[in-house]
């Protein structure tokens, strides 16, 4: 992912939500390479993007998210043990119950370019929906968890998962109010979210 690096060198470990022109719903998709594709809706959406080329910058910008938003004293919520495992280091508490934290940890499943989200499911949601969840999110993520499309994602999702794909398939569209004619069934039941994204370069 040759173009994370060119885009964020120079600036990578600062926050980002920084937004494009306007596109309309019915403009043709952007022919262009899937990983600028998807910077570009992410960004539009209102998302806050942090790139990392190695685990010192993760945890550094976990801490700068911290700090930004005064989370010292917060626990963050979490469904996923090995995240927990992987950055115990860093002095975070942890907690399972939602109503104790204002920020969700978590991983996910792919980043769709075509339009900037971010799919999940019960891998990392278990059952619950994304209004049973705090309002910020902080998702990692690696740039090889990159696919084109939804469709794309799913299909990877179905052959991971041989003896039945998880449930609770949703996609993450923090950025903006999914008006009632744009609902589909990957987006039901969806929130407004504050997400950081932090990307780790992998490829």
């Amino acid at each position: 992912m040759g173009l994370f690096s060119k885009l964020f060198r120079g600036g990578k470990k600062k926050v980002s939500n920084e937004t494009t022109e306007e596109r309309g719903v019915h403009m043709p998709d952007l022919d262009i390479p899937a990983d600028e594709k998807f910077t570009i809706n992410f960004k539009k959406n209102g998302g806050k993007f942090i790139y990392c080329d190695g685990y010192n910058e993760v945890h550094q910008a976990i801490k700068n998210i911290i700090q930004e938003n005064n989370w010292n004293e917060t626990p963050f919520y979490s469904m996923d043990t090995r995240l927990e495992d992987k950055f115990s280091k860093l002095n975070i508490s942890f907690t399972n119950k939602a109503n104790q934290s204002e920020v969700f940890f978590t991983t996910c499943e792919h980043l769709v370019a075509q339009n900037g989200s971010i799919l999940i499911c019960s891998n990392q949601l278990q059952d619950r929906k994304l209004n049973d969840l705090p309002a910020n999110f902080i998702v990692f993520a690696t740039t090889s968890q990159l696919v084109n499309s939804i469709g794309e994602g799913l299909k990877i999702i179905k052959k991971k998962h041989l003896n039945g794909i998880p449930n609770n398939i949703t996609t993450i569209k923090h950025f903006q109010t999914i008006r009632e004619e744009q609902n589909d069934f990957l987006t039901y039941g969806s929130s407004s979210k504050n997400l950081y994204l932090i990307l780790l370069e992998d490829l």
